[in-house]
């Protein structure tokens, strides 16, 4: 289990070696600098992004001078396979995985403020025909007599998107260390410019693994 911290610069193609074009998105992944090793709780705590310190509040400023390390504009706790093999103030960065690798990636997805049953849940519509009482509003909420309320949990109207959200086995196409880049086949959450998680896949082996195989 390693991961990484990254930012969604937006999506292009690039032509596999079949010549098939394959959709990717581009990451601008690390570099991250190892704040704490928790071997505990099997984990790295990693800062990404840099800041200038009089942007940061005061407890973040004495927190990151405690440990004698630059500010950093993100800080997260991810699972590290064996993070006794990592000292506090090392540098990570994209050369961790490898083309041909499976990555899970979580990030908040777009947020698209108040929508209705259909934009929110897929629901089928009422009838379209001129002179039909309803078009696009919720049907029946529940049961009358009993349980004489509408069930918890019940899919209505509301609030839509900005939530987190995990994409997993997407595959990585090529991975670019001098430009801290990769390349992931099809889509990731959030927007562009948006904070990304990327880790090594749960429900996959690595490519080194493969090989192996």
């Amino acid at each position: 289990m390693s991961g990484i911290l990254g930012k969604k610069e937006g999506m292009t193609q690039v032509f596999g070696p079949d010549g098939k074009v394959i959709p990717v998105t581009v990451v601008s992944a690390g570099p991250c600098t190892v704040l704490e090793v928790l071997p505990e709780r099997s984990a790295l705590k990693l800062g990404f992004g840099e800041v200038k310190e009089d942007k940061l509040k005061k407890p973040r400023r004495g927190y990151f001078a405690k440990l004698g390390l630059p500010p950093c504009r993100v800080t997260r706790e991810i699972p590290w396979k064996d993070p006794d093999s990592v000292k506090p103030g090392a540098r990570l960065d994209v050369s961790i995985f490898r083309s041909g690798d499976f990555v899970d990636v979580s990030g908040i997805s777009k947020g698209r403020g108040f929508a209705g049953m259909i934009k929110r849940w897929n629901a089928s519509r009422w009838p379209m025909s001129h002179g039909h009482p309803e078009h696009r509003r919720t049907g029946a909420l529940s049961s009358s007599a009993t349980p004489g309320r509408v069930v918890k949990g019940k899919n209505m109207p509301g609030h839509y998107g900005y939530e987190r959200v995990t994409v997993q086995n997407l595959q990585v196409v090529a991975v670019r260390p001098e430009d801290n880049v990769l390349l992931l086949k099809g889509a990731v959450p959030g927007p562009t410019g948006g904070l990304l998680l990327i880790r090594g896949a749960l429900k996959k082996k690595s490519a080194a693994e493969q090989e192996k195989d």
